[in-house]
């Protein structure tokens, strides 16, 4: 008899966890010995909520339970991809009174507690990771669910919903990253096969958008001390740059991705044509964003107008006084005002950094000073070129603790972010989740990534000469799957057989202005642990 109770606790144990984590011992047993199956559990919990004296909302709560169990013991899987957009089959919509119980599926816990009110929660099975998620329904999800159901495209619902087309792109996006929607498969891949990764996560393989890093013009209001690019050329006139935003929406469309356009320089604001060019590029659909100098009030509330940034990125180099010698005088008081303004107006804030041995320790510091200013700090790593090679770059041997203290930091200061590749190092070795590097899939290089440079070059990354070509002789698919672009993709042979390759691949420009073979040799601030390489 004690055995079979003991099984049959195991039972209800692994088909209701939540359940059983909120509930006594006591009460526990005194439920499940009264209930005749799984899945007569939760109106057991119904019946006797008031007499065992159980929270009303354990119930619904076992509900969820129960179909997340089936989900899982039955082994569904929906199809990573359809033909066309296409609501997740394993999708279900749970009607509760009480709200916040999504929260309670969390390992922490965290999250308000629940309380009664009327909330729509949707359980699936995530197509990619195999994972079952558990979220209240946000408006987004209905309308992208709504699109996929009457097959309606981001542009049918945008003129009539008063919605911009880029916005209703991202949201499919989102949907689609989480597994509500599943689309077509996206022609951009990794040439990395994923069952040779088992710890990666199959997100990090294909890529739903794909980023252009369009530097319109080499005017600049600075002279920074490691600016990597300060020869002058004549910019393109605005119907050659017409037709870079056509052939970038054509080569999305081709794709099956979404595509976005970061307007920069130089400082993108000071091109003739930069607001008709933005204006051209949210028309098309594109999601736009700026990387540039402070600007006013009046141009920011133009951009608005036409398309709200998704995001506004400006630099600092350190503290008021080293960031001042980088960039000039009072460049620091004017960012912060700046940042200050990008909040009030609300568009996302981003700054960036390039470290260096003289700005490391200012780092943290640094983010102490922004953390309530700006949506997101991040940093990149010196290039020795152009005029960062007057420069002196970070100590390779002080490295590894410098990302170690920034990965503790990241925990608590709500604008620290990541992005170096590197630090996936000491999230794979304390057995933490990776995230997904640099550009969502570690070197982005000619992958989900590209640079054109104001006279219509093409470049893998703007951090170092990596040409693949002219826009103005070839179109971007042309240039995207050509051998050079390949070999841009594939980086270094040293990095195929680590285990972290997909989301990590060191950074290609610190590896060339260090005199590495970047085909061939990885990042000399790779500090990995030889164990860790694939046999």
């Amino acid at each position: 008899m004690e055995h079979d109770l003991q099984e049959r606790s195991r039972s209800f144990s692994r088909a209701y966890p939540v359940c059983r984590r909120l509930m006594p011992d006591g009460q526990w047993q005194q439920v499940i010995t009264r209930t005749e199956s799984l899945d007569l559990f939760a109106d057991m919990l119904n019946n006797v909520a008031a007499e065992q004296q159980i929270p009303e909302y354990l119930a619904e709560l076992a509900r969820l339970e129960l179909y997340i169990y089936n989900l899982e013991s039955q082994g569904i899987q929906p199809d990573i991809y359809t033909e066309k957009l296409s609501i997740n089959p394993t999708l279900e919509i749970f009607e509760n009174t009480w709200k916040n119980l999504a929260f309670l599926f969390a390992e922490e816990m965290s999250g308000p507690a629940p309380e009664k009110g009327s909330e729509h929660v949707i359980v699936w099975h995530h197509p990619v990771n195999s994972r079952v998620r558990v979220k209240p329904v946000a408006k987004e999800d209905l309308l992208v669910m709504k699109m996929a159901l009457e097959g309606l495209s981001p542009r049918d619902v945008a003129e009539p919903g008063n919605v911009l087309t880029a916005a209703l792109e991202s949201a499919l996006i989102r949907a689609m990253n989480d597994g509500i929607i599943i689309g077509p498969k996206p022609r951009i891949k990794r040439h990395f096969l994923p069952e040779k990764y088992p710890n990666i996560d199959g997100s990090f393989f294909s890529a739903r958008i794909f980023s252009l890093q369009w530097h319109i013009t080499q005017a600049c209001d600075l002279h920074c001390r490691h600016c990597y690019d300060r020869d002058q050329y004549k910019s393109l006139s605005f119907e050659q740059g017409k037709d870079i935003l056509a052939d970038l929406s054509e080569f999305c469309s081709s794709h099956n991705i979404h595509g976005q356009v970061t307007f920069t320089g130089g400082n993108p604001l000071l091109h003739p044509d930069f607001e008709r060019l933005y204006s051209e590029a949210a028309d098309l659909g594109l999601t736009t964003a700026v990387l540039g100098n402070p600007t006013t009030r009046e141009q920011l509330e133009r951009l608005k107008a036409i398309q709200p940034p998704a995001f506004y990125q400006v630099s600092l180099e350190g503290l008021a006084e080293h960031n001042d010698y980088m960039r000039g005088k009072g460049h620091f008081n004017r960012v912060l005002s700046f940042l200050d303004l990008l909040r009030d107006m609300q568009v996302f804030s981003m700054v960036m950094l390039t470290l260096t041995r003289d700005n490391m320790d200012q780092v943290l510091p640094l983010a102490e000073i922004l953390s309530h200013k700006t949506d997101l700090f991040t940093f990149n790593r010196l290039s020795l070129v152009g005029e960062g090679a007057k420069l002196v770059s970070v100590d390779r041997d002080k490295y590894p603790a410098f990302l170690k203290a920034y990965m503790e930091a990241v925990g608590v200061n709500p604008c620290l972010g990541l992005k170096d590749n590197l630090l996936n190092i000491h999230y794979f070795q304390d057995d933490r989740p990776l995230f997904g590097g640099c550009t969502g899939f570690g070197c982005g290089a000619a992958f989900n990534f590209i640079t054109i440079l104001a006279d219509g070059t093409v470049h893998a990354c703007r951090k170092f000469p990596s040409p693949l070509g002219s826009i103005l002789d070839n179109t971007l698919s042309e240039i995207y799957h050509s051998a050079a672009a390949r070999r841009y993709r594939e980086g270094a042979a040293e990095c195929l057989d680590c285990s972290i390759r997909p989301v990590c691949g060191g950074c290609l420009a610190v590896a060339y202005s260090h005199g590495r073979d970047i085909f061939r040799e990885k990042d000399p601030y790779c500090f990995i642990d030889s164990k860790y390489l694939l046999t």
